[in-house]
C-alpha cells in the first residue's frame, strides 16, 4: 500500500464532502434536502447504479482513510439501508414507497458525516508506529490525544 500523507486525508475529506452534497443536498430547503440519490431513484436501474456506486466509493474512501472499524460498521448500516430501499424500488408495483423512503433517508449524507467525524477525531502521523515508538515520539502523540478532547485515536499513515 502506498504511503499516505496528511494531504491525502484532507483530499478524502473534501471529496466526501462533495459526494455528501451531490447525493443528498443538491436542493436544500431548511434542514431537508434532495440530491442525486433521491432524484435518480425514480429512474429504474440508473438510481440503483448511482446509489450502489456512491456507497461503494464512500466505503473505499473510509478504507483509504483508515477509518475506525466502528465508523465503517456505521457507514455500512446507513449505506445498506439506503441501498436496500433503492433495490426494492426496482420491483414493479412496490416502487413508490421505497422511492419515497430513498428520497427522505439521507444515507450517503449520514455515512459521509460519520467518515468526516472520524477523520476530524483522529491524530494523523506521517510516520510508522514502530519508528515513532523507537524514537519516543509515540508518547508525545499519546499525550496530544489525551490533552485534546476532540481526538480519540492515533493513526500512523506509513504503516
Amino acid at each position: 500500500m502506498a504511503r499516505r500523507t496528511l494531504g491525502d486525508i484532507e483530499k478524502i475529506w473534501t471529496n466526501v464532502e462533495s459526494v455528501k452534497k451531490l447525493s443528498d443536498r443538491v436542493i436544500g430547503i431548511g434542514p431537508f434536502g434532495v440530491g442525486m440519490d433521491g432524484l435518480l431513484t425514480w429512474i429504474p436501474v440508473v438510481g440503483t447504479a448511482y446509489t450502489l456506486g456512491a456507497s461503494g466509493w464512500l466505503l473505499l474512501q473510509a478504507v483509504k482513510a483508515k477509518a475506525a472499524p466502528g465508523t465503517i460498521v456505521r457507514m455500512v448500516g446507513y449505506l445498506g439501508l439506503d441501498s436496500v430501499t433503492t433495490a426494492v424500488g426496482e420491483v414493479p408495483f412496490l416502487d413508490f414507497v421505497p422511492n419515497v423512503v430513498d428520497v427522505l433517508f439521507p444515507g450517503h449524507l449520514m455515512a459521509a458525516k460519520a467518515l468526516q467525524k472520524d477523520i476530524e477525531s483522529t491524530h494523523w502521523v506521517e510516520a510508522r508506529e514502530q519508528d515513532a515508538r523507537a524514537s519516543g515520539e509515540h508518547d508525545q502523540h499519546v499525550a496530544k490525544v489525551k490533552a485534546d478532547r476532540k481526538l480519540r485515536r492515533i493513526v500512523y499513515l506509513h504503516d
